[in-house]
């Protein structure tokens, strides 16, 4: 089971890695990922409170690196999966469970018999999220290794979300671009004010300047044209 500062200091080495670009940094976090757990695989999805819409990004496995964007799904409708959302917390279903839990639209093939959910976290909100369907023989899942997994998927988090905030609007000032960013998330005004340390009157302002700088007609247009531009993903 790999220990909290294990999983720190991986993390912290991607950091300290001169890593060109976002797509390549979150490879390097799956390759950790892979090295750090008893799975064999790991499927990355980016996840949006919005309509609870899961979205494939990629496939990680021995085979190397697969692109999934075909895959949406509102998580909602995959009991195996809302779980690890709603509770922020790694999830593992095995055996029969995890046939009762598994959506009828999906064609499992009879070796896979169990997945672990891993959610990535910025904060308190749910990013994305990990899923592995393929674990090392002779393997259990323990409740302690569900917490290294857990805490894993809070520091890729803070990883990913620093990486991605870098990415600067030729529009938007950096408290506007994190208002719509967190708006992305399904954050509340009174959410954002409070983890921006801001009013709520300062919230509504960033968004009414964002909205007007975008040329949108309200704040869900807005981040619908932040992530066409590439700006928010």
């Amino acid at each position: 089971m790999a220990s909290y500062h294990t999983i720190k200091e991986s993390i912290h080495e991607i950091e300290r890695q001169s890593i060109q670009s976002q797509e390549e940094q979150i490879y390097q976090v799956l390759k950790v990922y892979l090295k750090l757990f008893p799975v064999l695989n790991c499927y990355l999805y980016r996840y949006s409170p919005i309509g609870y819409l899961a979205e494939g990004v990629i496939l990680v496995d021995g085979d190397g690196l697969q692109h999934i964007g075909d895959i949406r799904d509102d998580i909602r409708t995959l009991p195996v999966i809302y779980p690890a959302i709603h509770e922020r917390k790694a999830k593992y279903f095995s055996g029969i469970e995890y046939f009762k839990q598994t959506s009828s639209k999906y064609i499992i093939p009879t070796s896979v018999n169990s997945v672990v959910v891993v959610p990535i976290l910025f904060q308190s909100s749910v990013i994305g999220y990990i899923c592995s369907n393929r674990i090392k023989n002779s393997v259990t899942i323990t409740k302690g290794m569900l917490s290294s997994f857990t805490e894993f998927g809070k520091l890729a988090g803070e990883l990913i979300f620093q990486s991605n905030s870098t990415v600067k609007s030729p529009l938007l000032s950096r408290r506007e671009l994190e208002v719509m960013r967190r708006i992305s998330w399904g954050e509340s005004i009174k959410e954002m004010a409070d983890k921006m340390e801001i009013s709520d009157s300062t919230v509504k302002q960033y968004i009414k300047t964002a909205i007007q700088k975008l040329g949108s007609t309200n704040r869900a247009h807005a981040v619908g044209e932040l992530f066409r531009m590439g700006i928010l993903s």
